[in-house]
């Protein structure tokens, strides 16, 4: 795939002092501060690289500056790729987002809603009504994640490992284990962050008929060019690969003191071999570059290069909000992972999507939308400015410091000149 022309932010109506400010920012702030070992930052606007900088240690141990081309474990970053890749399907004609989920996994056809009891003797009830696959798209499933620590269902995701990128099984066991234990809810009534796209990964892999690994493969990561994004590393691009790092303040530190400790050193990291379980909600590692061009073709009705992953309207739709009743998530939440309030966001189908952006307290626009990723990572991509935004770090947990908000507010401000 063609790369973007790098080209100065002036000639894409953005100012390079607000920029080189950010930059400035994230060194000051975070990399000298010892709260990221490095960063890179990548922003498109109107067809061009506006700014593209590379900062800090991609390993603290080894002294291995960032590049930019390192590869990064982009987590939850993964989601979006995963629903792409399902509503590829749904425009085939080959699945509809209003089916009930038991259709494609029989054994889910009774699932029940929990009541009382932990793992695994449960009591549930029946939901009110079956699980669709719009609610694994939107999080509205009842399903849950392990590490919200909030429910005696999210303890038994602990003690079975469900969900988790490092575990034995496979796509089939965590199926065959989701089975055994009842929703947090009934599906449709509440919007709870889960491995309802762990899910969609493997019914992209049922209905294709192929691995879905493979479906990625051939489907989105070949026709486009990614050729750096996969479920591992292989050997031979090792020496590209980041340490990933734990936030925290240890004892015995001064106030506001940070320290990092390193928590997948990427000489024995897992990631250096082909996982047997294949998440769609964050087994990935890829580079800003590839990701960029994911993203430009989702800023571009789908479409770049003369590769179509997704016809406009589809597109549309899925950055669209779907939360019931037309609300936002901080109405339907039940999670506790966000580093953020979500006021006046919504979530449509793989992406949460700015409705209302009064109401967020941040610049933005209408129809933006973003996500992120456990270490940090994020990206936001906004049709109505031709804006792209890609940042990598690899820093856990994403909910450390105030840093999403931060490069939302700083990167709207560098914009000159608005196409609203």
């Amino acid at each position: 795939m063609l790369a973007p022309t790098p080209a100065s932010p002036e000639s894409a109506g953005m100012s390079q002092a607000a920029l080189d400010r950010l930059e400035n920012h994230l060194k000051q702030r975070y990399i000298d501060a010892g709260r990221f070992p490095g960063t890179q930052l990548l922003i498109y606007r109107r067809g061009k690289i506006v700014h593209s900088s590379v900062q800090g240690f991609a390993d603290l141990e080894r002294k291995v500056p960032v590049k930019d081309d390192t590869i990064f474990r982009i987590y939850s970053m993964t989601k979006p790729l995963t629903s792409v890749a399902f509503m590829m399907l749904v425009e085939e004609g080959r699945v509809a987002i209003d089916e009930p989920v038991h259709k494609y996994i029989p054994s889910w056809k009774n699932l029940g809603v929990f009541a009382a009891g932990t793992y695994p003797a449960f009591l549930s009830r029946p939901p009110t009504r079956p699980m669709l696959i719009v609610d694994l798209l939107r999080h509205t499933s009842g399903l849950t994640y392990g590490f919200q620590q909030r429910s005696n269902v999210d303890a038994a995701y602990r003690e079975t490992k469900i969900g988790e990128v490092i575990k034995a099984g496979t796509l089939q066991t965590m199926i065959d284990d989701l089975a055994k234990i009842p929703l947090e809810f009934s599906p449709g009534e509440a919007w709870n962050y889960s491995v309802a796209t762990d899910v969609l990964g493997y019914l992209v892999g049922v209905i294709s008929g192929m691995p879905f690994e493979q479906f990625l493969k051939e489907r989105i990561f070949d026709p486009l060019g990614m050729k750096d994004t996969d479920f591992f590393v292989p050997r031979e691009k090792a020496h590209r690969f980041a340490a990933c790092y734990s936030a925290g303040v240890q004892i015995g530190m001064a106030a506001g003191e940070a320290k990092l400790t390193l928590q997948d050193d990427p000489t024995t990291s897992s990631f250096l071999s082909p996982p047997s379980f294949i998440s769609g909600g964050g087994g990935l590692c890829s580079t800003a570059a590839d990701y960029l061009t994911f993203c430009r073709a989702l800023l571009n009705g789908g479409e770049l290069g003369g590769v179509r992953l997704l016809g406009p309207k589809t597109l549309k739709l899925m950055t669209s909000n779907h939360l019931p009743g037309g609300v936002d998530l901080p109405a339907m939440s039940r999670s506790l992972f966000s580093e953020a309030a979500y006021n006046g966001i919504g979530f449509g189908l793989g992406f949460a999507v700015t409705m209302r952006p009064a109401e967020t307290l941040i610049a933005g626009s209408p129809g933006e939308f973003n996500w992120g990723g456990a270490a940090t990572t994020s990206f936001f991509v906004d049709p109505a400015e031709e804006l792209i935004m890609i940042f990598m770090t690899q820093v856990l947990p994403s909910s450390a410091y105030p840093l999403r908000r931060e490069l939302r507010t700083m990167v709207y401000s560098a914009i000159t000149d608005s196409n609203l």
